[in-house]
């Protein structure tokens, strides 16, 4: 087990409903399709994962708009917390299993 927690975030209706919004090809994300997951610091109950989430929650919300649409300009304004989680169903996991033999490497760092 590793010292980190889970956090997955599938695309609500907001999140749809801009997607939609930005061209007439009537392509959006799929809520029930492969997302992401973030690894995060541990935590040990539910006030512990909200805080973390309430720190980490504009990278994740920038990275998820950024894979969906790279123009800044035409993302929303005011990405607080309670917006993120009007944007998103959050699943948090505490426990990580590493099953892996080697070390893992950060491949945007591999890149430089």
């Amino acid at each position: 087990m590793i010292n980190r927690g889970v956090v997955i975030v599938r695309p609500k209706q907001p999140f749809l409903d801009w997607a939609a919004g930005l061209d007439d090809s009537g392509l959006v994300p799929d809520p029930n399709g492969e997302q992401t997951v973030y690894l995060i610091p541990s935590y040990e109950d539910d006030e512990g994962a909200r805080e973390i989430l309430a720190t980490l929650h504009p990278a994740i919300f920038e990275n998820e708009l950024y894979g969906w649409h790279t123009d800044e300009g035409a993302w929303p304004k005011g990405r607080d917390f309670a917006m993120f989680k009007e944007w998103f169903a959050i699943e948090l996991h505490s426990v990580v299993e590493d099953l892996c033999d080697f070390e893992i490497e950060d491949e945007d760092d591999e890149a430089e």
